[in-house]
């Protein structure tokens, strides 16, 4: 039996499920506009309280950092996730629930050789890019008289 490419194309156009792109845009938009709201409303709270706007900045950052990580080992962000796609990839949050995601898989096998090196399957990249490109742009920095 044989079928033309149009056929073909047909029956894989049926079988692909369609998506729900409103539903999608609707739920991103929801849960990253709300991971941001609650940056903002962070980073007021900690210039009220006398932060300077640097420290205010690293604050909030620290906190949504800290947020996402728990609710990520409580199983709440994969939820929040489940219903929000993209919105819960807004950079930090997302970052952060990446680097503490796997490590909760092997937890199992004990802090050091479970948590300890799952961890940083995702965190060591990003931390070695981190130091070398700051190396590098001391040296630069330094080259040029800046610092």
């Amino acid at each position: 039996m044989s079928i033309s490419p149009d056929e073909y194309k047909k029956l894989g156009e049926k079988a692909v499920p369609k998506t729900k792109s409103l539903r999608n845009l609707t739920g991103a938009f929801l849960i990253g506009g709300g991971i941001c709201l609650f940056g903002q409303f962070l980073l007021n709270f900690y210039l009220d309280m006398g932060l300077s706007t640097p420290s205010s900045s690293t604050a909030c950052s620290m906190t949504l950092v800290a947020v996402s990580a728990v609710l990520t080992g409580f199983g709440v962000y994969d939820k929040i996730a489940k219903f929000g796609g993209g919105g819960t990839l807004v950079p930090i949050t997302g970052f952060a629930n990446a680097v503490v995601s796997p490590a909760m898989e092997y937890k199992s096998e004990g802090f050091v050789l479970g948590l300890g090196v799952k961890i940083f399957t995702i965190a060591g990249p990003v931390i070695v890019y981190g130091v070398l490109a700051s190396v590098v742009y001391g040296i630069i920095y330094w080259a040029m008289g800046i610092i």
